[in-house]
């Protein structure tokens, strides 16, 4: 992955500007403020957007402007990507008006899609660029500072192997939710069981029927006596009637007589009331001239002059600076205070965490003397194997020794097939012998047969005066030539049968030798690599012993560091206290000012009280004027009610309701029971209805739980492997991630420092860093000078940075690598170091490096020159680039300084 061009509008100090960047070392070059680091931010900003701010949108924008544009184009993968970012403000905030994304085949819109597209895309978030290719200003020393379990968090993500333990914790995860939901269904499945089998004995359809029966009877007498409810209803409503009319004539005498009581209880109670406030008025006025008093005593103890306001508020403005600042001076010494604290605490873990390893690295040395001593037992038994095996296999070749034919060792198969050969050869012989051989002897046997006749053995003609008769005798003789040489050919035969079967002993002899030989080079392979393995738990046994002795050293020293951070944080308390005091008589005054003012305002109180209460006496005079019109006029309703009432006419209408209501109480009372009893069947039945749906369905429940039951069964066997599995894979993983490292840990800062003062660099399985001197003394990173500490760590980042490259290349290109300001913490000296590593990255194939700085020697490692300058007029920056005289020029002055 390489920027390709950043283009910027009113971005932090560019109101204008365009950049494009190409492969190799890139220096952008200029003065301390003039904006070269804002170019970096620009790129930073524009992949992972307010992600990789320190501050807010508010601090993108130039100043005096209302918007900023900044584009950014990249290749990535061999594809090519266009970034757009628009920000505008909005009254007192900044809001992101445009941000899409555009590549191949894909348009993304929105800071948040833009943001993890990139993340996915580079497979890294802000957090991890940053700690991967981008060396941020003043942040070089990150990584020393960081405690080991940062830096293993760091590096897992970036080696992507954060996600396996992620992935691990969720199977974990998923595995305990399998467990509980597995044992809650499980129980579950248990109460249904149960829940069924009480359900199926209760014989809920006979009792349904019976419940039934009963609620019938009960609804035909409830008809009945509802109807002569009904009768006696409509004779009690006449009589209703009537005694309603008389009562509320009577009624309303005894709500008139109660109203008449009311009100000229209420107009004494006024009159009682106005005294009363009359006494309260007083009583106000007495209070005030208490708190004037009050107000002038506490006014003498303060060096006011006066009880104002605007004086009491001025005073206490000034008591709130003053407490204000006093304030930020403690908040700031309890934070020194609680910052030694921490540092000895931790420097007191850290001791307790070495000598707990040191005392591991023993015990596990122990273990190996052990594994030794048993693993030396195995070898001698292995070597005497050895010797019994050399023993056959010299036995065995005696075979060769004494063999009839000059045969050694190796070359039994060639002569079993020599022989084989040469026995074949003479069958074929043999067969030609015999051949010729019965030819001659018909041929004798034909002629003698002749002879006897008379007659010519070749010619058939008469014997006497042949030229042929001499033949016969040659055939004769060439027969017992011929059965001579088959028997002497069949004793060869047999001689080579004798001598094939021998040879077949020697090859089968050969391959016991050479089955014996293999045999004995794999014990002998075995025994080797056991004493390799031997030797190599000798080693570690005494490395581990060792660097246990180093990790106790270590220990000490860490334990006298936090001690005196312990007695500085004691220092820093006592000034805490100092500060405390201070501020409680601060406290005091305030207080007392305060409460001058609480004076005041119930003074004020005081005399708007009593002005209301004037006010609500008058109020309450008018309010018995009018009550006691309103008194005569109800004086009048009174008497006109007396001669309306009829006594006979009402006393006939209460004996007839009194004989409606009696039946009416009767008839409720057998309405309710007969109700009440109607509802106890319904309820009943419901209840019956409901256990027999219950039933029904708890039985398809038990079918459900008893399906998920297994399925989780099966899930959680699943689950447990996968949990295992992510953690065994992590681990062998983050091992040879910490080998690799720790190898070109080493290299990179050998490059870059080249000195004897340090021998050697280790990076254990914890991330624990250690510097050994020449002298095997052990060093805390922390320990190194400012400028050897600033290599350390550029030569960590870089060697993380190569990690990464040989990791993922070819699938994940990386981002170009960064370094904002490098030389800060260098001399000239180890700024020429930094010059080797950067050509060491070139040589590496790191394709794009970007490196910002004010120093001019580094401009001899660049391809390409950029300069930044700022008009101090406008405190506007710009970019620009070097020509090839100028850059030629900036080398040489840079060779001269050297």
């Amino acid at each position: 992955m390489r920027f390709d061009r950043l283009r910027l509008e009113n971005f932090k100090p560019y109101a204008d500007a365009d950049l494009g960047l190409d492969d190799g070392v890139t220096v952008i070059h200029g003065l301390n403020g003039s904006g070269k680091s804002s170019l970096l931010d620009a790129c930073f900003f524009a992949l992972y957007g307010s992600k990789a701010l320190d501050g807010t949108l508010d601090d993108v924008i130039t100043n005096g402007e209302e918007d900023a544009e900044i584009e950014l184009w990249f290749t990535h993968d061999g594809e090519s990507y266009h970034i757009e970012r628009r920000l505008r403000r909005s009254g007192e905030r900044t809001l992101t008006a445009k941000c899409v994304l555009e590549g191949p085949d894909t348009t993304v819109d929105g800071s948040r899609d833009v943001r993890r597209f990139v993340t996915e895309l580079l497979r890294m978030d802000a957090e991890a660029f940053v700690n991967c290719a981008y060396v941020r200003q003043g942040e070089v020393n990150k990584l020393i500072n960081a405690t080991p379990r940062q830096r293993q968090d760091m590096i897992d993500d970036l080696l992507q192997l954060g996600k396996l333990e992620e992935y691990r914790e969720r199977a974990g995860q998923a595995r305990l939710g399998v467990d509980d939901i597995l044992a809650n269904k499980r129980g579950a499945l248990d109460e249904l069981d149960t829940q069924i089998q009480e359900r199926e004995e209760q014989d809920l359809h006979g009792r349904l029927n019976e419940l039934e029966s009963k609620l019938k009877s009960i609804d035909d007498d409830l008809e009945r006596h509802r109807e002569n409810r009904e009768r006696a209803e409509s004779s009690r409503d006449e009589a209703q009637a009537t005694l309603e009319s008389y009562e509320e004539k009577r009624e309303r005498l005894d709500e008139l007589a109660d109203e008449i009581e009311e009100l000229e209880s209420k107009i004494a109670e006024t009159e009682r009331e106005r005294d009363d406030l009359r006494d309260e008025i007083r009583e106000t006025q007495a209070q005030k001239t208490e708190l004037e008093s009050t107000t002038a005593d506490v006014l003498a103890e303060t060096t006011l002059e006066t009880a104002s306001e605007s004086a009491i508020e001025s005073r206490l403005d000034t008591l709130d600076e003053q407490e204000t600042e006093q304030s930020e001076t403690l908040n700031e010494a309890r934070m020194h205070a609680q910052a030694l604290d921490n540092q000895s605490g931790n420097l007191s873990e850290k001791a307790d965490d070495r000598r707990s390893r040191a005392d591991d690295k023993r015990a596990r040395a122990d273990r190996l003397d052990t594994e030794v001593e048993t693993a030396t037992e195995e070898l001698d038994s292995r070597r005497e194997t050895l010797d019994e095996m050399a023993d056959e296999i010299a036995k065995l070749k005696t075979a060769f020794d004494t063999a009839e034919a000059d045969i050694e060792l190796g070359e039994a198969s060639t002569h079993l097939a020599d022989l084989r050969e040469e026995r074949e050869s003479l069958r074929d012989e043999i067969e030609n012998v015999r051949t010729e051989l019965k030819t001659v002897r018909n041929s004798v046997t034909e002629a003698e047969r002749l002879l006897d006749e008379g007659k010519c053995p070749e010619c058939g003609q008469p014997v006497e005066d042949s030229p042929h008769v001499d033949t016969l005798d040659e055939d004769r003789a060439r027969v017992s030539e011929l059965e001579t040489e088959l028997d002497e050919l069949q004793a060869d035969r047999e001689s080579l049968d004798a001598a094939i079967d021998r040879a077949k002993d020697l090859v089968e002899t050969e391959a016991e030798i050479e089955s014996l030989r293999s045999n004995r080079e794999n014990v002998e392979q075995l025994v080797e690599q056991k004493a390799e393995t031997v030797d190599e738990k000798r080693t570690e046994a005494e490395t581990l012993r060792e660097e246990a002795d180093e990790l106790a050293t270590q220990a000490e020293n860490t334990r006298e560091v936090a001690e005196g951070k312990a007695e500085e944080a004691a220092e820093a308390r006592e000034t805490v206290e100092e500060i405390e005091t201070e501020l409680d008589a601060i406290d005091a005054k305030q207080a007392q000012l305060e409460r001058l003012a609480d004076l005041r305002e119930r003074i004020e109180e005081a005399e708007e009280r009593a002005e209301r209460l004037r006010e609500k006496r008058t109020d309450l005079d008018e309010r018995n004027d009018e009550r006691r019109e309103y008194l005569a006029g109800k004086r009048d309703q009174r008497d006109d009610l007396r001669g309306e009432v009829d006594e006979e006419q009402v006393e006939q209408a209460r004996s007839q309701k009194q004989n409606a209501v009696d039946y009416l109480e009767k008839v409720e009372a057998e309405l309710d029971r007969l109700a009440e009893r109607r509802d106890e069947l319904q309820n009943a039945i419901g209840s019956v209805n409901n256990a027999i749906e219950q039933l029904e369905t708890l039985r398809e429940q038990r079918e459900s739980v008893a399906t998920r039951v297994a399925a989780l069964e099966s899930l959680h066997e699943e689950t447990e492997e996968l949990e295992g599995l992510y953690g065994d894979l992590r681990a062998d993983l983050r091992q040879r991630n910490v080998e690799s490292l720790e190898r070109m840990l080493n290299e990179t800062f050998d490059l870059v420092y080249g000195n004897d003062a340090y021998s050697t660099i280790r990076l254990d399985g914890e991330y624990e860093l250690t510097v050994f001197q020449k002298d095997g003394q052990a060093l805390d990173p922390e320990q190194l000078s400012g400028g050897e500490r600033a290599l350390f760590n550029l030569s960590l980042r870089c060697a993380i940075y190569r990690l990464l490259a040989e990791g993922i290349e070819g699938t994940a290109p990386l981002p170009p690598l960064i370094l904002d300001e490098p030389t800060v913490f260098l001399d000239s000296g180890h700024v020429s170091r930094l010059v080797d590593l950067v050509e060491e990255m070139r040589a590496l194939g790191v394709r794009q490096i970007i490196i910002v700085s004010h120093d001019d020697e580094l401009v001899g490692a660049a391809d390409d020159l950029v300069t930044v300058e700022k008009n101090s007029t406008t405190n506007r920056s710009t970019v620009g680039r070097a020509d090839a005289a100028s850059l030629a020029a900036v080398e040489s002055l840079a060779g001269t300084n050297d």
